[in-house]
């Protein structure tokens, strides 16, 4: 019994010092255990835990340490990318920023085009969702460009379908935002029922948008957004671009505020 405490106690350190894929992944898979074993031995796995901090303090400061660390971002102050992904993203510009297979929001003639490509069924892009929506309301002379990327299934395949249907039946991007919040705003994965619920809340003609999910616009879309993402090495989501920056990750608001600060500061080009 003591050896299972030992083990949740040292997984429960790495969780807290890895970084937040790896960490994801160990917290599903420690939630089942420890909630288990925390409901039958409250007491003693808190006095264990309690015991071993107070016989060695140093493993306690060094696990503050690190958090506190990785809390310290600072976005523009990070490296110039490679090279080769500044290329990558000046020679795919076109797709990037005026591509027809798009939904635009903010200000259509911003300074700065911050782009966004996800997946519905992307946990850490619906922690995002709430930066996206602070920057609309912050940042008036920014333009955002919101590619669907799904990556995580089949439900998120269904998700992109009827996303796209839906941008094309909305002439402002008003409709789509609204669908966008509705969908993504959501617990859980996503997939074609759940999309087309928040579809009709939002509302859209359900009968257009039937016919538009299997039109050659929807196909070319979901092509076009694989192979861009490919093309200047998007592998996950979110993934951002920003100026000649690709951003990969839920950095949070203040971190993408930098960015976008440091594009605005650097000359065209």
């Amino acid at each position: 019994m003591t050896r299972r405490v030992y083990s949740i106690a040292a997984a429960t350190l790495l969780w807290l010092t890895a970084g937040a894929a790896q960490a994801q992944s160990l917290r599903d898979d420690m939630d089942g255990v420890v909630h288990d074993y925390l409901a039958s031995h409250p007491d003693e796995v808190g006095q264990i835990v309690k015991d071993y901090m107070i016989k060695h303090p140093e493993m306690l400061r060094d696990v503050i340490g690190a958090l506190l660390k990785k809390g310290r971002t600072n976005a523009a102050a990070a490296p110039p990318p490679a090279p080769d992904a500044v290329a990558a993203i000046k020679s795919h510009s076109a797709q990037l920023l005026s591509s027809a297979h798009q939904v635009v929001l903010g200000n259509p003639k911003g300074d700065v085009t911050l782009v966004e490509f996800f997946d519905y069924s992307c946990g850490f892009c619906k922690r995002a969702l709430a930066d996206t929506v602070a920057l609309l309301k912050d940042d008036p002379k920014l333009r955002i460009v919101l590619k669907e990327f799904p990556i995580l299934g089949p439900g998120s395949l269904e998700a992109a379908r009827v996303a796209i249907a839906v941008r094309m039946q909305d002439t402002n991007g008003a409709k789509y935002l609204d669908f966008h919040q509705r969908l993504l705003g959501q617990a859980g994965g996503a997939d074609k029922a759940h999309a087309l619920a928040a579809a009709e809340a939002a509302g859209l003609d359900m009968e257009r948008l039937q016919k538009d999910m299997d039109s050659a616009e929807v196909a070319q879309t979901l092509e076009e957004s694989r192979t861009l993402a490919s093309d200047i090495g998007i592998r996950g989501t979110p993934g951002y671009v920003i100026g000649d920056r690709l951003i990969p990750g839920a950095i949070g608001a203040p971190a993408l505020k930098a960015q976008i600060a440091a594009a605005r500061a650097r000359p065209p080009g």
